[in-house]
């Protein structure tokens, strides 16, 4: 079944050059597949996957569209702020984030959007 096989994000972008530029360049994804300028596939870690895809609703999903695991939030939010990365503020009432960060226990977790809009995470588990 389904619990064997790799999943990957499906992420809409309006202008596939921009998408392409901040998801290589600024978040350091490599591309390994491009589909006549309709789409693109992306490998990040461990035999994950992005997909970027041209519509002109990109950018309309109120809520994480992926999340990456990272084992040292601090670093990577570090080196993405350097990368012009801005981190989101979010507070809902138990899950508050303070300079980006949400923590919970266990976890951290943040959040920052792609130029369309669409929302990104981190989490350090």
């Amino acid at each position: 079944m389904l619990g064997d096989a790799p999943v990957g994000a499906m992420i809409p972008v309006n202008d596939m050059d921009r998408g392409r530029a901040f998801y290589t360049d600024t978040l350091g994804l490599k591309v390994v597949e491009e589909m006549e300028g309709e789409a693109i596939s992306l490998e990040a870690g461990s035999g994950t996957s992005v997909t970027l895809y041209r519509t002109p609703s990109a950018g309309q999903a109120s809520h994480t569209l992926a999340t990456f695991d990272v084992p040292n939030m601090d670093a990577e939010m570090e080196e993405l702020r350097a990368r012009g990365v801005t981190f989101e503020e979010y507070d809902f009432g138990e899950w508050k984030t303070t300079n980006g960060v949400m923590l919970d226990g266990t976890f951290k977790a943040s959040w920052f959007k792609d130029p369309d809009g669409n929302i990104i995470g981190l989490i350090q588990r």
